[in-house]
């Protein structure tokens, strides 16, 4: 074949293999070999004989020279030299995303608010956990009370005012761009805050809704908001609502709680209406509720009740200091029991024994004595007693009151009736909401009571009894809580009334104090008081005669130790003939809202199973 020049020897090597080889990819891997030598040679010549390729290397070509070991290192250093630059820039490239997700992440970080004075609050994050509370400084911020925000000419605050409130977030809905709280003041009083994403600032707005996503219920949150009209029927505040400004979190609730308020607010009737639905209400146990008590007493209707306890006392405290009472606070460990037939807790008093007191009986006759004529205390009680009814509790709080008399110990019942008359018409008349409150959880109609004092004699309430189907025997035991009930019932039925007082109990199941009927011994110059035919007070004129004392002791098997000494011997030296009594302030609570176990009326109640929490 002719010789060819002018061309690249490589192009024309592969064409001219493909050109006479049978398999292209036997020749394709045959140039691969052969490429490397066409770079020195000259001249190519190419042909053909069978399938045998013979090649021409022209005689002139130079021989292929070997590196030097410095070429190689310097070949070597350029490869890992470009290797270097590679893993440089990708790790320059690695490095500058992570500063942008930092930078980003730093952008959308939300630090703690340690909020000092009002005058730098734009200095202050608008969202973020309040640094603890510590007492730092007096930051200038004023809040409002929930109840006082509206559109009512009454209202303190109105559509327009930007105000702060602290409160307990009752509820949170973070959705898209757009989060609806409700805060809620003082157990019951709820209004809306709202948020909405701002187009102007979508970076400030994702951080609020991020803090927002991160709020507990029933943590405790201060927010500045702006008041606006609004139509709210969820809340208790149903005219305006508030666009928040700011919101910080003061106290993070747990986010596991060990029940929703919600669910232990509702009446018995909802819980019971629910259970034929798809989604039926959880009906909580008594024993959950009081082991996180502090849980339950928010629920608006419970916390209520304490409200109306607190009432009840300063209605009581009224009553009687309009009505020429001091009040006194006497001890409550003492040496001896200070009534007799009810069990006592005892403890180590530096060697000797110590009882807890029963009640202030024998302190507030010794008052009498010492010619302060009318006492009144409120304090606590312990009975050591096992009762695991709906209506007793071994420790309550006592509102317990003496006073001399001329006569007769009706001057002390026209007292005590006084004192009931003043509670029941100042509950109903100044604490109205809280009634509100309670009865929509727990149904109670208001207590019906006579002007003047309705007192039932002893016999008269046996004949009734007996007319109801109850053997009453002789006459001479106490009432059972069954007979108690119904009684009420015949009274309330004859006139009228859910107050009545029941008197001349007979002497043997009164203590030894008791002053004796003077027509008949057997029955006593006691009484008890009852409300919706359960009691709520007992009472009786004294025994102020030593030596009567002393006889009703002995007859009563009643040893009079060390602890009766100090008592008799203040009869000895000259008292006022007296009565008085005592009301059992939870049972009080208890029977005017109708509830249906005492343990809703004590905030920590203790019974035989429970000395916790």
């Amino acid at each position: 074949m002719p010789s060819l020049r002018g061309f690249p020897l490589l192009l024309l090597g592969i064409l001219a293999i493909i050109d006479i080889m049978p398999s292209t990819t036997f020749a394709l891997r045959r140039v691969s070999a052969f490429v490397p030598r066409l770079a020195t040679t000259s001249r190519i010549v190419i042909g053909q004989e069978g399938s045998t390729i013979r090649r021409w290397m022209s005689d002139e070509s130079p021989a292929v020279q070997e590196k030097t070991e410095e070429e190689k290192e310097a070949i070597k250093a350029a490869r890992e030299a470009r290797k270097a630059e590679k893993e440089r820039k990708k790790a320059e490239k690695k490095a500058k995303k992570a500063a942008e997700a930092a930078a980003r992440e730093a952008a959308l970080k939300i630090h703690d608010v340690t909020y000092l004075s009002s005058e730098d609050q734009d200095q202050y994050e608008v969202m973020g956990d309040m640094t603890r509370v510590m007492s730092r400084s007096r930051t200038g911020r004023e809040f409002c009370d929930v109840q006082d925000l509206g559109t009512s000419d009454e209202s303190k605050h109105k559509p327009g005012d930007t105000v702060w409130l602290r409160g307990r977030l009752q509820s949170i809905r973070v959705k898209g761009g757009s989060c609806f709280i409700v805060l809620r003041q003082n157990s019951f009083d709820t209004v809306q805050a709202c948020y909405f994403k701002d187009k102007e600032d979508p970076e400030g707005s994702q951080k609020m809704i991020r803090y927002l996503k991160t709020l507990t219920e029933e943590s405790i949150i201060d927010l500045e908001g702006t008041i606006a009209e609004a139509e709210v029927r969820s809340c208790s505040i149903g005219d305006v609502e508030l666009a928040i400004n700011r919101i910080h979190s003061v106290s993070k609730a747990a986010s596991q709680l060990p029940f929703l308020v919600e669910d232990a607010a509702r009446s018995e009737a909802e819980i019971e209406a629910s259970q034929e639905t798809d989604r039926p209400f959880p009906r909580l146990g008594q024993e959950l509720r009081l082991d996180h008590r502090w849980m339950d007493l928010r629920v608006p209707a419970n916390n209520a009740i304490m409200r109306i306890q607190s009432a009840i006392c300063q209605l009581f405290r009224e009553s009687l200091y309009s009505q020429g009472f001091t009040e006194i606070h006497t001890p409550k460990l003492i040496a001896g029991e200070s009534e007799s037939g009810a069990g006592v807790f005892t403890t180590d008093y530096f060697g000797t024994t110590a009882c807890l007191a029963q009640s202030p009986q024998l302190y507030k006759q010794m008052a009498i004595s010492s010619d302060i004529d009318r006492v009144f205390e409120i304090g606590p009680v312990f009975r050591a007693e096992k009762s695991h009814t709906r209506r007793h509790l071994c420790e309550f709080t006592g509102l317990d009151l003496e006073m001399s008399i001329n006569d007769h110990y009706m001057e002390t019942l026209e007292v005590v009736h006084k004192m009931f008359k003043h509670i029941f018409e100042g509950l109903e008349d100044r604490w109205s909401k809280e009634l509100r409150i309670i009865r929509e959880q727990y149904a109670s109609e208001p207590v019906a009571f006579t002007d003047e004092p309705c007192v039932l004699h002893w016999p008269e309430a046996m004949d009734i009894l007996r007319e109801k189907g109850f053997d009453m025997g002789d006459g001479m035991g106490d009432l059972t809580g069954a007979q108690e009930l119904a009684l009420g019932e015949a009274v309330k039925e004859k006139y009228g009334t859910d107050f009545f007082m029941l008197d001349k109990y007979p002497s043997e199941i009164r203590p030894f104090y008791t002053m004796p009927d003077p027509e008949d011994d057997r029955f006593s110059n006691s009484y008890d008081i009852f409300i919706r035919g359960q009691e709520i007070c007992s009472g009786a004129q004294r025994c102020h005669d030593p030596d009567l004392v002393m006889k009703i002791l002995e007859q009563k098997g009643v040893e009079a130790g060390e602890g009766l000494q100090a008592y008799i011997d203040s009869f000895r030296h000259g008292v006022s003939p007296h009565a008085g009594a005592g009301i059992g302030l939870e049972r009080v609570v208890f029977l005017y809202l109708g509830l249906d176990n005492v343990r809703k009326a004590s905030m920590f109640p203790r019974d035989p199973n429970r000395c916790t929490p």
